[in-house]
Order: C-alpha cells, then sequence, then structure tokens
C-alpha cells in the first residue's frame, strides 16, 4: 500500500471514529479512560499535537471542537454524568501514566 493510500484510510478511519463517538454520547469518558486508556480529550490533543508538528497553532478548546463536534463546554452540559465513586477509584489505578 502507498503511502498516499494509508494517509487517506487513517483519515477515513479517525473520521469514523470521531463520529461513532459523536453519537454515543452516553458513553462518558471515564468509560473510555477505564477501558481503553483514551478518551475524546485524550483524542482532541493528540490532533492539537499533530497539527503543532506542522506547524499549525490550535488550541486546547480548537481541538476539542473538532472531536466532541460543539464547544466542549457545550457538551459537557448536555451530556457529561457524575463519575461514581467506583469509576473515580479505577480511573485512579488505571489512569495513563503521560496525564
Amino acid at each position: 500500500m502507498d503511502d498516499k493510500t494509508r494517509t487517506e484510510l487513517e483519515a477515513a478511519t479517525f473520521r469514523r471514529l470521531v463520529e461513532h463517538l459523536r453519537a454515543r454520547s452516553d458513553v462518558q469518558n471515564i468509560d473510555l479512560m477505564n477501558l481503553a486508556g483514551f478518551c475524546r480529550n485524550c483524542l482532541s490533543r493528540w490532533y492539537q499535537e499533530a497539527a503543532a508538528e506542522k506547524g499549525i497553532e490550535m488550541s486546547k478548546a480548537e481541538g476539542r471542537e473538532i472531536v466532541y463536534g460543539m464547544p466542549y463546554d457545550e457538551w459537557v452540559a448536555r451530556y457529561q454524568t457524575e463519575a461514581s465513586p467506583e469509576k473515580l477509584a479505577a480511573f485512579e489505578v488505571n489512569r495513563p501514566k503521560d496525564h
């Protein structure tokens, strides 16, 4: 597979993942972190870091809006629920070391 095709497939896969996460607003970030070790905020940070590597300035808010499909504060107000003590405890055990 050539590099151009691989990049196109990776981009399509990323767009599909973001679309899926937008549709599954019932899945909380803490659930993603506890199960997979990353969440929507991680994706938005990775996007922001990739932009910076290309010399593109992007704020945290801009990166998050790309992933969430709306301003982060709006998503939190609409969809975020309070994490249970069990989920918070699991997060402390499973939290990625780079956070």
